[in-house]
């Protein structure tokens, strides 16, 4: 049944073979960007031995995420800009949301974790050794990573037994809006969403909020050094958080907007989704984190000798 239905992906701008072969040739450059960018500063994690802390193995988990992301929807991206009519089947559809929304949850509940490993470090630098172990950094990747991919794997089980009324997706990708193409809506369905939105999106933003403002109240109390440090290794992921929280309301509000979004605009917003935020991290963490900076900056010198 799944392999034999057919959606058609209409948040494309019209694309005529010049613009198309543009178009193909920036969003390329960008996913090698992004492949490259990412997996640059997750080796640089693994082979050096002073950044084996706790906030640098989330900072990789971050940007595998971003790889993993960009490697599972690129491909079809790209084979859509050269084709005539952009479809793509129910069941890639499906795996195109799952993989959208389990790591949208993951990144959340990373972040919520670093705000975490930071508020031991800074809040409480005594316990930080003993509460932050390896075990425990290993427990929470392992949440983050599990929890959001099983709520979603509901989600998905549960829409494969509903009926499709509509064929036409609004987007280049399938994401909230796929719900829109059933032909009944499910209160069941629904109420699951709602508490997955709550439970991977608003608990996390809030839990990020409290936890940066109790940080910056204790560092401004110890004096200048560690409000320096603090500003130093939290603003990164603020920032990231913002555009991140930012970028993942323009989803929920596209799904709930009942009236006819602008195509232009979604396409827009789609690719700000897809292009931005996978860029945004590396950069953000590559310039911000004083020590994989130094890192980078050894090793373009060592390899422009």
């Amino acid at each position: 049944m799944l392999n034999v239905t057919y959606i058609i992906l209409d948040g494309y701008v019209d694309l005529e073979k010049y613009r198309a072969a543009l178009y193909f040739f920036i969003i390329f450059t960008a996913f090698v960007v992004i492949i490259c960018s990412n997996s640059t500063i997750v080796w640089l994690i693994l082979i050096h031995k002073n950044l084996h802390e706790p906030m640098y193995f989330f900072i990789a988990a971050l940007l595998l995420n971003s790889i993993l992301f960009s490697s599972a929807l690129y491909p079809k991206i790209l084979v859509d800009i050269l084709s005539e009519k952009q479809v793509v089947t129910y069941s890639t559809c499906l795996f195109q949301w799952y993989i959208l929304y389990s790591i949208g949850g993951a990144e959340f509940w990373l972040l919520m974790f670093m705000a975490l490993d930071r508020y031991l470090a800074i809040c409480k630098p005594l316990q930080y050794p003993t509460i932050m172990s390896k075990y425990m950094v290993n427990v929470l990747l392992t949440v983050a990573w599990t929890v959001p991919g099983f709520q979603c794997i509901i989600t998905i089980l549960a829409v494969t037994q509903k009926k499709l009324c509509n064929f036409i997706s609004r987007g280049i990708i399938c994401n909230s809006t796929t719900h829109k193409l059933h032909c009944f809506p499910s209160a069941a369905l629904k109420s699951w969403g709602l508490f997955i939105l709550l439970n991977s999106v608003f608990f996390p933003v809030i839990f990020n909020c409290f936890t940066y403002i109790h940080i910056f109240i204790t560092a401004n109390r110890r004096g200048l050094e560690v409000r320096k440090k603090a500003m130093r290794t939290c603003l990164p992921h603020l920032i990231v958080l913002f555009n991140y929280f930012c970028l993942g309301s323009f989803d929920v509000l596209l799904a709930r907007v009942e009236g006819e979004f602008p195509k232009l605009g979604r396409f827009i917003m789609s690719l700000q989704f897809i292009l931005y935020h996978p860029l945004f991290n590396p950069f953000i963490y590559g310039l911000k984190m004083k020590k994989i900076s130094t890192h980078l900056i050894f090793c373009a010198v060592k390899h422009g000798e």
